[in-house]
């Protein structure tokens, strides 16, 4: 490897902070777990190297044009899904769609095809959630041709014993400190993520692994000079977040959104929307009290609809605050906003930009946590929300 990744919070600040502060503000996991994300990349690609064969064999006996193959999981889970499939759809000779356990659950007979060749992609940290147990079970029993793909980051979960017991599934476990520890899916979300992408293009194994390279590079450079930008912005002290983007950075805006509601607990409201849909209502949502972010596009024909909405709110009436995450350097865009954050180096494919795109706003949701007094390992104290989903009952379903 030509670049060194910290391997040990031991022995390194976090984001300014030392190993005992953080454990004070009750945000070491959280931390730890975000910081840690470059290096297992680069193990995720090893691990995902060693099963090529398998995976080849795979996709040839399962994939074909008539397949329909469904990503699913619930809240960052789902992200997963949401933000990768239409690169995947671009990629794989089937019919590729995202739908969320949650939806397969509570609304089985809008969804499954009982005569349609199927698999089903979970995403899952731990494999415990109640609907990614319910969304297995129900397509199980209710499609005549099911395959389960299992990738997830927890090998004592549910759901990787469920799918090991029949040998035409798939289960792929992530490496152990994916599994995060702290409330919010960071480690997790991101190789989940990675896997997803490198799975279903396994063809180019080679290639894809030098854009993993490259961005575990540019990852470990934000993380080392970046955060106090990003620690700036929550030193705004926003009282409402705005996620802004287009294609996949649209889909990427709705995961960041939710790490920022998550992890203060409600206490700084947050939203996403995609940047032409903004002003077809949601542009309400704006205050003197308002940061809007902007996922800008590595498209130079999108980037003149993301320019004339930002020129849009710079020159409208308040005191809201623009941020725009840019793989480009892009003066004239740089000049009607608040912060620029922009990557340095080699531009990568947007799908692969999401992973870098992520660590700034994992990172903004953890200094938001700490400035509005949560401890971010555990941001909601009583109970109401957990780590895995709890007061889901299953109700049995037979089409």
């Amino acid at each position: 490897m030509y670049f060194s990744i910290n391997t040990s919070y031991k022995d390194f600040m976090i984001f300014g902070y030392s190993k005992e502060e953080l454990e004070k503000l009750g945000a070491i996991h959280t931390a730890t777990e975000i910081d840690q994300q470059p290096r297992l990349w680069m193990e995720t690609v090893r691990i995902v190297e060693e099963l090529q064969d398998k995976i080849v064999e795979f996709l040839k006996n399962k994939v074909d044009k008539d397949t329909r193959i469904i990503f699913t999981g619930a809240g960052s889970s789902y992200h997963v899904g949401n933000t990768i499939c239409p690169h995947i759809n671009r990629i794989v000779n089937a019919r590729v769609e995202s739908i969320a356990t949650t939806d397969i659950v509570s609304n089985p007979m809008d969804i499954l095809e009982e005569d349609t060749k199927t698999i089903l992609v979970s995403f899952a940290r731990s494999g415990n959630s109640p609907e990614s147990i319910g969304a297995f079970q129900i397509c199980q029993n209710n499609i005549k041709n099911i395959t389960h793909l299992v990738i997830t980051c927890n090998k004592d979960g549910n759901l990787a014993k469920m799918a090991s017991e029949h040998e035409e599934n798939f289960v792929i476990l992530l490496p152990e400190e994916t599994n995060d520890l702290a409330f919010a899916m960071t480690s997790s979300f991101s190789c989940m993520f990675l896997t997803g992408l490198l799975f279903f293009d396994i063809e180019h194994i080679k290639e894809n692994k030098k854009i993993v390279e490259i961005i575990a590079h540019q990852g470990t450079e934000i993380l080392k000079n970046e955060w106090q930008n990003v620690k700036l912005l929550a030193e705004s002290k926003p009282k409402r977040i705005i996620y802004l983007g287009s294609g996949c950075f649209r889909e990427l805006a709705s995961e960041l959104a939710l790490k920022n509601l998550e992890l203060t607990n409600g206490k700084i409201a947050t939203m996403q929307e995609a940047i032409l849909a903004f002003r077809h209502g949601p542009k309400t949502f704006i205050n003197d009290s308002t940061l809007i972010i902007v996922l800008n596009s590595l498209d130079d024909y999108t980037n003149l609809y993301i320019y004339d909405l930002i020129k849009e709110i710079h020159n409208d009436v308040g005191e809201q605050k623009i941020a725009v995450m840019s793989y480009l350097d892009d003066n004239k865009l740089a000049d009607i906003c608040d912060k620029y954050l922009t990557m340095k180096g080699t531009v990568v494919p947007e799908v692969y930009a999401c992973l870098n795109y992520a660590l700034y706003g994992q990172m903004l949701g953890l200094f938001n946590s700490i400035l509005v007094g949560n401890t971010p390992d555990n941001p909601n104290p009583d109970g109401t929300v957990n780590r895995v989903v709890k007061g889901v009952i299953l109700h049995d379903y037979n089409n």
